[in-house]
């Protein structure tokens, strides 16, 4: 490659365009401010038993194949189950479950339920499954189901899909926002 040769008109209007220049003195520069700011400590990660609530309903009646469930927490409005199930809140995230045994689903219920609450997700999809192939037509998944969200701290409410979404074999959740939500 050769070397392109300036012509000196050239080389004094780019001396004029520059204007006048010092030397530098150093070649290092400070991208970064000199303070860091302050840690935040982490919150305290809880187990995720510790999302359960005791539960005390010996009157919940074993559900069959075809029923459908609902439940609102104390002190919830009436119409909140109403607007569930027509889909007022929105669909934010969905989790298969059916098929699972039940240690399985329960550890995939509670992260996705964990999970859910972190990240600002208000309203839930939980696919169960009918339970055809459960004995003496009683659901195992979908009677624990129903017992494990009603525990659940954040859970506020959950009702049976519409048939287009599952029906029976599946529910719609309601959840409370995690408290970093609350200030906003």
């Amino acid at each position: 490659m050769s070397k392109k040769t300036i012509s000196s008109e050239d080389s004094h209007l780019f001396r004029k365009t520059i204007g006048s220049v010092r030397a530098i003195t150093s070649d290092k520069v400070l991208l970064r401010q000199a303070t860091k700011p302050k840690p935040v400590p982490k919150r305290p990660v809880a187990a995720m038993e510790d999302y359960f609530l005791p539960f005390a309903d010996p009157d919940l009646e074993k559900l069959s194949v075809e029923d459908t469930l609902h439940f609102s927490a104390a002190g919830l409005q009436k119409n909140v189950i109403k607007k569930l199930r027509q889909g007022y809140f929105g669909l934010d995230a969905e989790i298969d479950l059916h098929g699972l045994n039940s240690h399985d689903a329960k550890q995939q219920l509670l992260r996705f339920l964990h999970d859910s609450v972190e990240n600002g997700r208000r309203c839930v999809h939980i696919i169960h499954g009918k339970g055809y192939r459960s004995p003496d037509n009683h659901p195992i998944l979908k009677n624990n189901l129903n017992i494990w969200l009603r525990q659940h701290k954040y859970v506020l409410a959950f009702c049976s899909a519409l048939p287009k979404q599952g029906g029976a074999g599946a529910v719609i959740v309601l959840l409370q926002l995690a408290q970093k939500y609350d200030d906003v």
